[in-house]
């Protein structure tokens, strides 16, 4: 891995590795943020609703329906996903508590809905009830491809993530539907 920034040499206090300037250039691609959510079986033998906030998420296929969400590893919700049905929820600008709080800094008791296939929370701008198609390596990353059951949307602003900042994606006034 190379970058044209020339970082301080391993022996200097200012050091930093190159995966550092890989990360911050990976941070100026804006993205949409969103949780992943789905019934996972605790090893007690109870099912737990859980989340994972995520900014890693794409379309893949119109026919079929397919969508990709890439979750890390080391991270405890990556087990408890494998084939699981799961719900994408994209969060609005007004949901940045949600998206800490599924980060890791719980704050809050989501609200649920019950979805046909995957729980979701209640308010998201959009979302995707999904059921597994296939998982696929991707270094220290698992890529899980869902096939969408269900989905739908609401108007508002969406909550966007850029250079390791929360930042808000305004609304267009009008929309892809006019389109068709």
């Amino acid at each position: 891995m190379t970058s044209s920034i020339r970082p301080f040499r391993p022996d200097s206090a200012l050091y930093r590795p190159p995966v550092h300037f890989f990360r911050g250039s990976l941070g100026r691609f804006a993205t949409g943020v969103a949780v992943v959510t789905f019934d996972a079986e605790e090893s007690d033998g109870r099912s737990r609703r859980q989340g994972i906030t995520v900014n890693s998420f794409t379309s893949v296929s119109m026919d079929p329906p397919l969508v990709l969400v890439s979750i890390q590893r080391s991270v405890r919700s990556h087990d408890l996903l494998a084939g699981r049905p799961f719900a994408i929820n994209v969060l609005g600008a007004e949901q940045r508590v949600v998206a800490e709080h599924f980060a890791g800094r719980p704050s809050l008791d989501p609200v649920w809905i019950e979805g046909r296939f995957a729980p979701r929370l209640c308010d998201a701008l959009s979302h995707f009830e999904c059921t597994p198609w296939a998982a696929y390596d991707g270094g220290d990353h698992t890529l899980f491809l869902g096939e969408v059951q269900e989905f739908d949307y609401r108007r508002g602003d969406a909550l966007g993530f850029v250079n390791g900042q929360f930042c808000t994606i305004p609304e267009q006034t009008s929309g892809h539907e006019p389109l068709f």
